[in-house]
């Protein structure tokens, strides 16, 4: 399977212990929750798309559809040891209320984020264009990213919310750790893996 793994979901899933219990936000079909279960790792993965949700369940991941807008009140405080939201705080109707959830659900979090400031995005800004990239491949009329932020915006939001950042790994396009520090980060990472610890 690692063949096809998307690179950054092979990267969370080093990140995340053994035989930890997994809440996957956004999990598609599925295909983080399995590597994981191969570690020995139980989880339950949230999806409210009908065609990747019914390929979790094929795959014999525990899915459950859930709006994670406002159902994550279903899950009770300190119910997983991790919770992962993988490219999917861009999507949702408020993040940091999702941000809020997450913390209280588990003592840690990864999010990964894909980077709209990247230096592309912004030569084509400059074009007179919107961003489009392997990271951010829809047009502007078709996108599910409703929130657009930078790595730069994105940390003090963490910050408010009591979140702190064990580790950010940014990334290249091909999923690739390899961007030092938070300036060249801001301007070099197509997107970036954060490691986050709920500090209550």
């Amino acid at each position: 399977m690692s063949g096809t793994l998307r690179p950054d979901l092979e990267l969370i899933a080093q990140l995340i212990p053994q035989d930890s219990r997994v809440l996957d936000l956004g999990c598609g079909d599925g295909e983080l929750l399995r590597l994981l279960m191969r570690k020995g790792c139980t989880g339950t993965g949230v999806e409210i798309e009908p065609a990747p949700l019914v390929e979790a369940l094929r795959a014999g991941v525990n899915v459950i559809d859930l709006d994670l807008n406002t159902e994550l009140g279903e899950f009770a405080d300190d119910s997983y040891d991790v919770v992962v939201l993988s490219r999917t705080l861009q999507n949702v109707h408020k993040p940091r209320e999702v941000l809020e959830q997450i913390s209280r659900i588990a003592v840690h979090c990864v999010v990964s984020m894909p980077n709209f400031a990247h230096w592309t995005s912004r030569a084509r800004l400059l074009t007179g264009w919107m961003p489009m990239s392997k990271d951010l491949p829809y047009p502007w009329y078709d996108t599910p990213n409703l929130h657009y932020t930078s790595l730069k915006d994105l940390e003090p939001l963490f910050k408010s919310l009591n979140l702190r950042i064990d580790r950010c790994i940014p990334l290249n396009a091909r999923g690739g750790a390899h961007v030092a520090g938070n300036v060249a980060a801001n301007l070099f990472a197509s997107s970036a893996v954060y490691l986050l610890h709920a500090t209550r």
